[in-house]
């Protein structure tokens, strides 16, 4: 049965290997049938959390008047969420974590994002696995904070340049994930 994807890129560099793994994970979901969705977050106008807690006045998920009113009815419906991004000082880069940080309005309001599946690819330069830690950790956090329940976290090593993704299996093992939600 197929199943409604929205993948949300964090990479401010198109094309860069985040985004070439996004790719790659939407070609492989595709193949099987499910309907997929990618947001680059790096190229959203997206505001900072205010903690105003005016969250779904005027219908809309935010008060502000941003991109995320756009994303955040992509989320309601979204079966599946992933994230796609690099490892920025070993976490997410600042574009996705404001979008990230603008779930609020699902966790104090009476629309809940509870139930959802969800998955985290992530590109880094370093070669250390503990590297990755910081982000990983970060991400189960919010899994279980929102009750999601995670299927799949992939983090490729060593990728500095532009495109070293495609001197690795990570494009062949992102796609293959993709087939296998």
């Amino acid at each position: 049965m197929w199943k409604n994807i929205l993948v949300i890129t964090g990479s401010p560099r198109k094309k860069g290997n985040s985004d070439l793994v996004a790719d790659a994970f939407i070609s492989g979901a595709r193949k099987v049938g499910h309907i997929v969705k990618k947001e680059q977050a790096a190229f959203l106008n997206i505001k900072p959390c205010q903690s105003c807690r005016q969250c779904f006045q005027n219908k809309k998920a935010c008060c502000m008047d941003d991109d995320f009113n756009k994303i955040a009815p992509l989320i309601e419906d979204a079966d599946i969420v992933v994230f796609s991004t690099p490892l920025y000082w070993f976490s997410f880069p600042s574009q996705l974590k404001m979008l990230i940080d603008k779930f609020y309005p699902f966790s104090i309001g009476k629309r809940s994002l509870k139930g959802k599946e969800c998955a985290i690819l992530v590109c880094g330069e370093d070669i250390n696995d503990s590297a990755f830690d910081g982000i990983l950790d970060s991400y189960d956090l919010i899994v279980d904070y929102l009750n999601w329940m995670d299927i799949g976290k992939l983090y490729f090593k060593g990728l500095n340049e532009k495109g070293d993704i495609k001197n690795t299996e990570g494009l062949k093992i992102a796609e293959e994930f993709g087939m296998s939600v």
